[in-house]
Parts: C-alpha cells; structure tokens; sequence
C-alpha cells in the first residue's frame, strides 16, 4: 500500500497540532489534503501489483514480459505502454510532493519542521528523477543485456509502490550535490569552472572525487558538468568564451554575462528550494534529448544521469567502499 513512511506520518501530526493551536483554518485545510492523499494511495493500492501475473483472453502477462517491453521500446513511447498502475503511482509522488510543498510553505520558519520536510522533498524529486536515469541506463550501449535486465527490474520496482532500494541508495549522493550548487552560486570569472567545482567539491564525499577523477576526461560529462556549475546551456557558455575571446576580455561578471545572454535557457535555481532543482534538471534533460535528435554538439545527457550512472555501475560491478559511505 502507499503509504507515508512513520516519521512523516509523525512529521504531519506534530505540524498539525502546531497549526491547530496557531493557526485553526490552515489546519483544517492541512489535514482534509492529507486524508485526499491517503485515499489516494489506498485507491492505487487496490490496482493488481506490478509483479503480479495476470491472464486476459487467455494469454499470459507476467513480470517477465514488461521487462521484455522496456528493454526494447523508446522512454519517449512508453506511456500506453505500461501498466496503469505506473501511471497512478507517478501521480500520487506528485500529490505527496505538492502536499508537503504546502506544509513547508506554512512551516518555512519553524526549522525543526522546515528541515525534515526539505529532506522528504528532495527525495520524492530523486525519486521522479530515478525513472529518467533508469531509462537512460537502458538505452545506454555501454551497459550489458545482464545490467539492463536488472535495471529494469529495479524500474518496476520503483513503479509498484514509489521506491526501490537501489535508486533510493543513491538519494543522499545526489542531494548532496544539489545543496552543494544551490551554496554555490557561479562566479564565472574565467568562465573554466574551477572556482565553483573546488567549492562543490569540498562539501561532497569521496565518490564525488572518483567521479571526476575517471569521468572529467570525457567531453560529455565536461559539458554536463560546465551546464551544472554556471547555470548556462552548451551554446550559451560557448557564446559567452567566444564574446571574451573577441573583445579580449580575461574574465567576465555574472552581471555581464547576464547582460550579454539576457534571460539564460536555464532557470535560477538560487535559494529556490527542491522543486526548483527538478525544473533546472528537466530544463537540461529535455535540451540534451533535444541535442541527441538532431546529432547537435554538447552534452546528450545531465550531469545527474552521468553521476548516478557512474555510481549504479560502480555498485553493480560488486566493489564495495566508497558507495557504503552514503548509507
């Protein structure tokens, strides 16, 4: 069944009863969307499992065939092609999120609520994320038919009730990197990143170091990670070094640059919270896929896809150490 974890359930109750005592109407609202959300989830609930086999008209439909199917049909193809029980768990993570969206709104200057439910927003947000990344891993040539099997199970898994282990592993990881930028605003200067990277890097852990240390080499994570660090697409950060190379110029202020670019492709995502992180990442998502369909240069994937890819692989490969740390 879908249901929020005990200490969100708890997380609820007390801001419930903060709000009955302070604020009685507000209150009112909080638990009349909360019990909208429980319906919600034990509705879904009654939908047959993911891994459940089902015969209609006589023909077999196991677990089996839908790993089948994702293994050979395009992300962009997928929706009429999977269970309706997907479709409706995807919609219950949205009205989870938009949920406790309002209570953090109500709650912004109470820390101790404020905190946590920052923690429970950003992990509903790597969890819509994960779906991408997974299909991502699937269309990947590099990874073998034996890993995108088991990718694919843990797709389905994530599906059947909103989470899967090896996904949810690898949350911490990323949310450390988005808190990490959101402390980092670009100073772009040089326009090399070297600024910004040193003080992300600073505040992540020892995979983070390996990552780079074996990924930066290759062009499609630079691009990636240049897009991540200055909050700029590809061609923007190309326009910017090639105005700098024109006129001569050292270094350049991130009042120029916005004064040069106008309105970047990508939203600011400063101070603006987990909702904002999702929006900067679909932002670049959907300009990499936009890259890959027309065979223009830059990056074809997010820095995200490129990190999570890294460390599922790395934990599939059977090497324990670094992963362990974020648990």
């Amino acid at each position: 069944m879908l249901i929020l974890k005990e200490d969100e359930v708890r997380l609820v109750e007390d801001i419930q009863t903060y709000l009955d005592s302070a604020y009685p109407e507000e209150s009112k609202v909080v638990r009349e969307r909360f019990r909208c959300l429980q319906q919600l989830g034990e509705a879904i609930s009654q939908y047959p499992s993911i891994h459940s086999t089902q015969i209609l008209r006589g023909s077999l439909r196991t677990e089996e065939d839908l790993v089948d199917s994702l293994l050979h049909f395009k992300p962009s193809s997928h929706l009429l092609h999977i269970p309706a029980r997907v479709v409706a768990v995807r919609g219950f993570l949205v009205t989870k999120f938009q949920s406790f969206s309002m209570l953090a709104i109500l709650v912004e200057d109470i820390q101790a609520f404020s905190v946590p439910l920052r923690s429970i927003l950003f992990s509903i947000i790597c969890t819509l994320l994960a779906e991408d990344v997974y299909f991502s891993c699937l269309e990947d040539p590099d990874f073998s038919f034996d890993t995108k099997f088991i990718l694919a199970q843990d797709l389905i898994a994530l599906w059947d009730n909103g989470k899967d282990l090896r996904s949810a592993h690898h949350f911490p990881a990323l949310q450390a990197l988005w808190i990490a930028r959101d402390a980092t605003p670009p100073v772009f200067g040089t326009m090399n990143g070297t600024s910004e990277l040193i003080r992300i890097s600073m505040d992540m852990k020892k995979d983070w170091q390996h990552f780079l240390v074996e990924e930066s080499v290759e062009d499609e994570t630079q691009w990636a990670l240049e897009e991540f660090l200055f909050g700029l697409s590809y061609e923007e950060i190309n326009s910017v070094r090639t105005w700098l190379e024109r006129f001569g110029l050292s270094a350049v202020s991130s009042e120029e640059v916005r004064s040069y670019i106008g309105q970047s492709s990508y939203g600011i995502i400063k101070g603006a919270g987990p909702r904002a992180f999702y929006d900067f990442y679909i932002d670049r998502r959907d300009a990499a896929l936009f890259r890959k369909r027309i065979s223009a240069p830059g990056p074809k994937q997010t820095l995200e896809e490129i990190y999570l890819k890294y460390r599922i692989t790395f934990e599939l490969s059977g090497c324990p150490g670094m992963i362990e740390e974020d648990d």
